[in-house]
């Protein structure tokens, strides 16, 4: 039975397609990182920045911090962190593209790999944006150790050419339950203290209803589309409130009801 078994394993490896070969980092401005290898991506989905609203001081920070990491000049990890579906990481793209840093995620659980990554991105000798998306730990999460270590350098220093990006929902990256002690809360801070080892911190919260209306409104200039303001309230309110994510649903509804009633547009992208 095991040599059968064996036998049909050897098949199937040889029907299985080989896997793609590595992406080249002196090409291209947008990659994924899987915990092996660096895969290619064809097209960076970025908005342009004339499309975020009430984010300007954002923006500026990050155009300022990215910028330098272009130029080759001292720059800071960043950490974007606040409500869900403000656009921290559509916007963390969209200064990437503006500032002709290549971007390379990867996912939360991959930062031990990382290490093998710098290895990459540093021998491409050119700066990248390394993007961590919706990070949250445990208090007692060990991953919370390897982020530490990766921005603090550890033993072997962190690639000059390469910073961090991560964003999350919560502002000591720490999730925390209604049952947690004072006593827990106060050791968790004290080993979670990794937020400092971020140079640059910037929060994003939920707008009020003239900034929201300016953010639907921008969405629906680039398409065409003109604004009905209550139709769009009551939209954010069937869906829980407002946000750039909900503007951007509002954007692709309208789109929608257009299609269906005969003008059709494509629609593509995304804002979150």
């Amino acid at each position: 039975m095991a040599p059968l078994l064996l036998q049909i394993a050897h098949s199937l490896e040889r029907l299985a397609p080989p896997p793609p070969p590595e992406a080249d980092a002196t090409e291209g401005n947008a990659f994924r990182w899987d915990g092996r290898q660096l895969q290619a991506v064809p097209r960076l989905n970025a908005l342009p920045l004339s499309r975020f609203a009430g984010a300007d001081s954002q923006i500026a920070a990050l155009r300022q911090n990215i910028g330098a990491l272009g130029r080759g000049l001292p720059s800071h990890d960043m950490l974007l962190w606040g409500s869900r579906g403000m656009g921290k990481s559509a916007l963390v793209r969209a200064v990437a593209a503006a500032e002709g840093v290549a971007l390379v995620e990867a996912a939360g659980d991959s930062l031990n790999t990382l290490p093998a990554l710098f290895t990459r991105l540093e021998a491409a000798g050119r700066p990248f944006l390394l993007y961590v998306d919706d990070l949250a730990f445990t208090a007692s999460d060990p991953q919370v150790r390897i982020l530490r270590s990766l921005l603090d350098g550890g033993v072997a220093e962190r690639p000059a050419n390469v910073r961090l990006a991560v964003t999350s929902n919560h502002r000591h990256l720490v999730e925390r339950s209604a049952e947690d002690s004072r006593h827990a809360r106060d050791a968790a801070d004290d080993q979670l203290a990794l937020v400092d080892r971020f140079g640059l911190i910037l929060g994003f919260h939920v707008p009020d209803q003239a900034t929201w209306l300016d953010m639907v409104r921008r969405h629906l200039d680039a398409e065409g589309l003109p604004l009905d303001e209550g139709d769009a309230i009551a939209f954010a309110l069937a869906r829980g409130g407002r946000s750039g994510r909900t503007a951007w649903h509002y954007r692709t509804e309208l789109l929608t009801r257009r299609a269906a009633a005969g003008s059709p547009k494509e629609v593509i992208g995304s804002a979150e």
